[in-house]
Formats: C-alpha cells, sequence, structure tokens
C-alpha cells in the first residue's frame, strides 16, 4: 500500500498547465526572431518580448528541476 502511495505522488508531479508554460516559451521564442528579423525594429516589443522569454525559460528550467525530483 506504501509504494501505490508513493507511485500516486510520483505521477501527480505533472500538471496539465506545464504544457501551456511549455507552448508558450517557444511562442515567445518565435515572437522575439521575428522581431529581431523585422526590417523595422521595435525596441520595446524586443525588450519585452526578451524579458518575457527569460522569466519563462526560468519557469521551464524550476518546473523541470520539479518533474525530476
Amino acid at each position: 500500500m506504501f509504494l501505490a502511495e508513493e507511485a500516486a505522488q510520483t505521477a501527480s508531479r505533472f500538471q496539465t498547465f506545464d504544457i501551456f508554460v511549455i507552448l508558450f516559451t517557444i511562442v515567445l521564442a518565435i515572437a522575439l526572431l521575428r522581431l529581431l528579423a523585422a526590417p523595422i525594429k521595435n525596441k520595446f516589443a524586443i525588450g519585452f518580448a526578451a524579458v518575457s522569454l527569460i522569466t519563462f525559460l526560468v519557469m521551464d528550467v524550476l518546473m523541470v528541476k520539479y518533474w525530476l525530483s
């Protein structure tokens, strides 16, 4: 019984919201690349996308660390 409880706890580390975080990180990376490749540069949009991407990358790293712990 103890092993079943432990298995249930390790299976519950993955949340369905994690998928959305990863997908949004990919969307932010694509947006930043497109902003950098644009002929007319919008510095505010580039900075905002860069800060958002860094924030979501940190969230992804912490999320994966939680999965593996």
